[in-house]
C-alpha cells in the first residue's frame, strides 16, 4: 500500500508515523523546510521559541499515550498563567466577574450588570453569530469590553459575522450568570468545565514532539520530502490516482492523506461540481504575523501570554517565552516576546518591511506597559500564511457540501485544521491523524470529518497525561 501524506504539522505528520510504523509505504511531502506546521519551534538568540503560544492536554489516553512515547520524560507540568491585558490592567482568563467588577470600578460594573440583566429580560434574539451569543450570555457592555475588539482582530471581520460556532467551541455554555455562581458555589464550580489550568510541555519546545515524530517515521522506513509542495492531488474517476509536485512530477499512490489547505485541494482537483467550487469560493484563512522581541531582562510579566483586547493595538496576543521551561532559555538572561498579529494577504501589514513590524511591535510593548526601560536587543520576524480557518456565518454549510463530494473519491482522506478547515488544537489533530492511519492500516472506518465536531475538548477538566496513563 502506498500512502502520500501531505503536510507535516501535528496531523500528517502523526499519520505517516503511525502508518509507517505499521508497515506501510508512506512519502510525506512537506512546503517548508521544517516539521511540525504552525508548532513547530525555532532557534532565536540562543533561546527556542515555539509560534506563538502551544500548550499541549487531552482527556484522551490514545492521544496522551503516543505523546508521551514520542516525549518521554522530557517534559513539565506547567501551571498556566494567561490573562487579559486591556486598560493597562490584567483580567483573570477566562473572566472572574469579582475581580473583574472591581478592577473596572463602581460605575462599570454596576452598568455590565445592568447590561446583562437588560439581555435576559428581552426577548432571545437569532443566536448565530458570535456577537449575539456572546451578548446573550454576557451583556452588550461586557461583550464590548472583553469580546469584541480580540475577536475582531484575529478574524478580521464583525463579530455579528463571526458564527456562533467559535462561541460555543471557546465559551461553551459558559455565562455571566454561571461565571458568579461558580465564585460563590464550590459544587457549581467543580461541575462547571473550565480551561485546564495545567498542561504539559517538551523541553525542547513544542516542535520536539514532531522533530522525533519525523526521526521515528523515516526509521521505520518512511520518506521525508522536506521543500517539497503539492501542486494538486491527482484524481480519475472517482479515485485518487496519485499527487503532483511543483516540479511536475506525478508520482502514483493508492491513497492520499491531505492536510492541505481545503481551498487549494479543491482547486487542484478536476472533474469537481461547480456548486462545489463555488462553496470553495465562500471559505477563507486569515495569516500570522509573529514579531519576536529579545529584551535584556530575565522577568517582564508573570504570564506565558496575554490577550491584548485593547482597540488602539494591532497586536492581539503577545508570548512570553521566559514564563514555560527554563530549558528553553538556558543560560540566557534576555527574555523573547512573540508579538502576534492577524492579516489578510492584501493588508499592508503582511507585506511590510520587518524592521517596520518590529518598530511598531516594541512601541506597542511600551504603550501597553509590558516592558519599560528594558534594551531591545533584536527583532525577527516570521509570517505563516493561512494559518487560522475564518468562521464566518454560513462557513458550515460551505464545509458539509465540500466535505460530501470529497467523500465519494475513493483514496482521499483530509485532516487537520487546514485540512479539514477545523479550528483543531495539537490533540485533535494528532487524534485525526491516529485515526487517518487506523483506516488504512486496520480497514476501520471512522469518519475522519467528525474529529473536533464536538467542542468537549475545548473545555475540559484538568487531566493530565500521567492521569490519563493511569487509567
Amino acid at each position: 500500500m502506498r500512502v502520500a501524506v501531505i503536510g507535516a504539522g501535528p496531523a500528517g505528520m502523526t499519520a505517516a508515523m503511525q502508518l509507517s510504523q505499521g508497515g506501510a509505504d508512506v512519502d510525506l511531502y512537506e512546503a517548508s523546510p521544517n516539521v511540525g506546521g504552525m508548532s513547530r519551534t525555532i532557534d532565536l538568540w540562543g533561546q527556542r521559541v515555539d509560534l506563538g503560544p502551544h500548550r499541549f492536554f487531552s482527556t484522551d489516553c490514545r492521544v496522551n499515550r503516543l505523546w508521551l512515547s514520542v516525549v518521554g520524560d522530557d517534559y513539565t507540568m506547567v501551571d498556566r498563567l494567561t490573562r487579559i491585558h486591556y486598560d493597562q490592567k490584567f483580567f483573570n482568563y477566562p473572566l472572574k466577574p469579582l475581580e473583574a467588577f472591581q478592577k473596572m470600578g463602581a460605575v462599570n460594573a454596576f452598568l455590565c450588570v445592568a447590561s446583562y440583566a437588560k439581555e435576559q429580560l428581552s426577548s432571545p434574539n437569532d443566536e448565530s453569530s458570535f456577537e449575539s451569543w456572546v451578548v446573550r450570555r454576557f451583556g452588550r457592555r461586557l461583550f464590548e469590553t472583553f469580546f469584541k475588539s480580540y475577536s475582531e482582530k484575529l478574524w478580521g471581520i464583525s463579530c455579528s459575522e463571526l458564527s456562533d460556532e467559535f462561541a460555543a467551541q471557546r465559551i461553551k455554555q459558559f455565562s455571566l450568570r454561571e461565571a458568579m455562581l461558580s465564585a460563590i458555589s464550590r459544587r457549581r464550580a467543580k461541575s462547571h468545565k473550565t480551561l485546564v489550568d495545567r498542561f504539559a510541555y517538551p523541553h525542547g519546545g513544542t516542535g520536539v514532539v514532531y522533530e522525533r515524530m519525523a526521526e521515528q517515521f523515516q526509521q521505520a522506513g518512511g520518506r521525508l520530502h522536506l521543500n517539497a509542495p503539492v501542486r494538486r492531488i491527482v484524481n480519475e474517476q472517482g479515485r485518487v490516482r496519485g499527487i503532483e509536485l511543483i516540479d511536475g512530477d506525478m508520482p502514483l499512490f493508492d491513497h492520499v492523506i491531505s492536510t492541505m489547505p481545503l481551498t487549494l485541494l479543491v482547486r487542484g482537483l478536476t472533474e469537481v461540481p461547480a456548486s462545489v467550487l463555488a462553496a470553495s469560493g465562500q471559505l477563507s484563512f486569515r495569516n500570522t504575523i509573529l514579531v519576536y522581541l529579545n529584551y535584556d531582562s530575565p522577568s517582564l510579566f508573570a504570564d506565558q501570554w496575554l490577550y491584548m483586547h485593547s482597540p488602539s493595538l494591532r497586536t492581539g496576543r503577545v508570548t512570553n517565552f521566559r514564563n514555560w521551561v527554563k530549558e528553553l532559555y538556558g543560560d540566557s538572561t534576555s527574555t523573547i516576546l512573540s508579538a502576534e498579529q492577524w492579516c489578510n494577504n492584501d493588508d499592508a501589514c503582511w507585506t511590510a518591511p520587518d524592521n517596520v513590524l518590529i518598530e511598531q511591535a516594541a512601541a506597542e510593548m511600551k504603550q501597553a506597559k509590558l516592558v519599560g526601560d528594558e534594551r531591545l536587543l533584536g527583532g525577527h520576524v516570521v509570517r505563516v500564511p493561512r494559518c487560522y480557518p475564518v468562521y464566518r456565518r454560513g462557513f458550515r454549510t460551505h464545509v458539509d457540501q465540500i466535505a460530501d463530494f470529497l467523500k465519494t473519491i475513493s483514496g482521499l482522506h483530509v485532516i487537520g485544521r487546514y485540512g479539514a478547515f477545523k479550528y483543531n488544537n495539537q490533540d485533535h489533530s494528532i487524534l485525526a491523524g491516529m485515526l487517518a492511519a487506523e483506516n488504512l492500516l486496520a480497514g476501520r472506518t471512522h469518519d475522519l470529518w467528525d474529529v473536533n465536531s464536538d467542542d468537549e475538548l475545548y473545555q475540559e477538566p484538568a487531566i493530565t497525561a500521567e492521569a490519563c496513563l493511569r487509567h
